[in-house]
C-alpha cells in the first residue's frame, strides 16, 4: 500500500483554489493555461486508480461530487467508479456521488488500516496531517508556470525535512508533471 498524494502546484508551492471555486481573488490559477493541461488523466492514475481508493476532504469532495458524476469520458468513468472516503467531522450524506463513504475512525488509523493504494487529491488539510504523521509515499505534482505569493502551501514553511527522488519530470500543456518518492534514510 502506498499514500500517493496528486496536487494542482503553482511555482511557488501554493495550491489553493487552482479552480476558483473558493473565490480568492488569485482563484482559477490553473485553468487560466486551457483545458488540455488540466483535463485526463493527467496524474497517470492508470490501474492505481481502478485498483485503488481515493480519499478527499470535505471541501475537495464537495466540489468533485458536483463535477464528476455529470461527466461521461472514459476518465470520468474511472473517477465515479472509483472506491471514495471522505475525511469529515460534519459531512453525513455522501449519495451525491457513487461509492463514496464518510470514513469511520480517524485519519491516520483509517490510512495505516488500508491494503489498497490510497489516492489523496488536492486536499490539503488532509495530505498536511499526512505529512504530519510521515505517511506521503509520493508527490504526483503538475506544476504550473505561475507565482502567487500568497495562499496555503503544499508545503509548510514549518514542516519536517522531507527527502523525495524525482521519478519522472514531464511537460503537460502549459505545466510540468513530475513525480517524487519519498527516500528513507
Amino acid at each position: 500500500m502506498s499514500v500517493i498524494v496528486i496536487e494542482f502546484v503553482t511555482l511557488d508551492g501554493i495550491v489553493s483554489d487552482p479552480d476558483g471555486s473558493a473565490g480568492t481573488s488569485a482563484g482559477g490559477w490553473a485553468f487560466r493555461h486551457g483545458p488540455e493541461t488540466v483535463a485526463g488523466d493527467k496524474f497517470r492514475l492508470g490501474s492505481t486508480l481502478d485498483e485503488g481508493v481515493m480519499l478527499l476532504g470535505r471541501t475537495t469532495w464537495q466540489l468533485f461530487s458536483r463535477i464528476w458524476p455529470g461527466r461521461d469520458d472514459p476518465f470520468a468513468a474511472r473517477m465515479n467508479a472509483a472506491p471514495k472516503l471522505v475525511a469529515s467531522r460534519t459531512l453525513t450524506d455522501t449519495s451525491g456521488w457513487v461509492n463514496s463513504r464518510v470514513m469511520d475512525g480517524g485519519l491516520v488509523d483509517v490510512v495505516n488500516g488500508e491494503k489498497r493504494d490510497v489516492i489523496v487529491i488536492g486536499s490539503p488539510s488532509v495530505v498536511h496531517a499526512l505529512m504530519a504523521s510521515d505517511l506521503v509515499d509520493e508527490y504526483r505534482l503538475l506544476t504550473f508556470p505561475t507565482i502567487l505569493g500568497t495562499g496555503h502551501r503544499l508545503f509548510p514553511m514549518d514542516g519536517p525535512p522531507t527527502h523525495l527522488e524525482c521519478l519522472s519530470a514531464e511537460r503537460s500543456g502549459a505545466a510540468v508533471l513530475t513525480r517524487y518518492r519519498r527516500t528513507r534514510a
